[in-house]
């Protein structure tokens, strides 16, 4: 099975206004750069791009008409008059007094309450700007999967390990066989082993990180359910997933690289997929977490004895 960016959103519905900016972001570096100027122009000004033809938008950015009319189908629009209609609902919301954003990247000389400011207001605006571009069709479909898999199995190296880590010993936690695995020779070895009822989750934001692509590709030709949590549902580990969940991320700068902004946003899809489980299991969760706690409740109680 292979996917690209066109056959990944073909069937999705429109995003609504206020998700347009994120489908931007989290799609502008797979588009070809006429396509990303018409994009980025889009984005930038929503009331006067919603006040331009298909023409004038395509002499404003330097394209064509077919350009314009690729991307707006790109970010999931059917043509380029429901792309014009979300525009004016976009720019109608930012007209309603919505606070200015804060937009300058974190300098070597910030006061230290600047950079707190300025990094709440990253991770906020990646944690929108994911939700609002998660496909729940996609989601559910995963948790489903989930939710009765014999066991589940999580790839990912680097902040993307943490992340996958992360989702295993919450899965454990509500009595579902589940692994992290970072050391890609383990993770193929693991792979190789997974059947019809596993499922395989390739955690990387980049999409192409050889090393958790190479054993989620083993999983998926294995006839394990495959599931991919990347900020680029057109590169290579989409080939080999069943499931793709988008992530965003802030834009990078010198003291904020990607994977601090790209954590974020795969911790929130993780939350939304632990949930999800947690919601469809409820009847064996529900006892398996009152487990979890009991067991280690002695270890938060104070030295000496007396809990109270």
């Amino acid at each position: 099975m292979t996917h690209d960016v066109k056959e990944i959103f073909a069937d999705a519905a429109p995003p609504a206004p206020a998700a347009l900016a994120a489908k931007v972001r989290t799609l502008a570096p797979s588009m070809t750069r006429s396509m990303q100027r018409v994009a980025e122009a889009v984005a930038g000004d929503p009331a006067g791009c919603a006040a331009l033809t298909v023409t004038g938008l395509a002499e404003l950015t330097g394209t064509s008409e077919a350009t314009v009319v690729r991307t707006a189908r790109l970010l999931g629009y059917p043509g380029y008059r429901d792309l014009r209609l979300a525009l004016a609902g976009l720019a109608a919301q930012q007209q309603s007094g919505r606070a200015p954003a804060v937009t300058a990247d974190i300098a070597v000389d910030d006061p230290i309450a600047d950079v707190v400011a300025k990094l709440a207001y990253d991770e906020q605006q990646t944690l929108a700007d994911t939700a609002a571009g998660l496909d729940t069709v996609q989601l559910g479909a995963a948790v489903a999967a989930l939710a009765t898999a014999r066991r589940v199995e999580i790839y990912g190296v680097a902040a993307s390990g943490l992340v996958a880590q992360d989702l295993a010993q919450k899965l454990l936690r509500i009595g579902h066989i589940a692994h992290a695995h970072s050391d890609p020779h383990l993770a193929v070895t693991n792979a190789v082993t997974l059947r019809a009822k596993d499922v395989a989750i390739a955690i990387t934001h980049s999409g192409s990180t050889g090393d958790v692509i190479e054993p989620l590709r083993v999983a998926f030709e294995h006839g394990a359910t495959t599931i991919a949590i990347t900020g680029r549902p057109g590169a290579a580990v989409s080939q080999y997933a069943d499931h793709i969940l988008t992530t965003s991320t802030a834009r990078e700068s010198e003291l904020r690289p990607a994977a601090m902004s790209s954590r974020t946003s795969q911790l929130l899809v993780v939350d939304c997929l632990f949930v999800g489980v947690a919601q469809r299991t409820y009847e064996t969760a529900a006892p398996a977490l009152a487990a979890s706690y009991e067991a280690l409740a002695h270890r938060h109680r104070p030295r000496g004895g007396n809990s109270r």
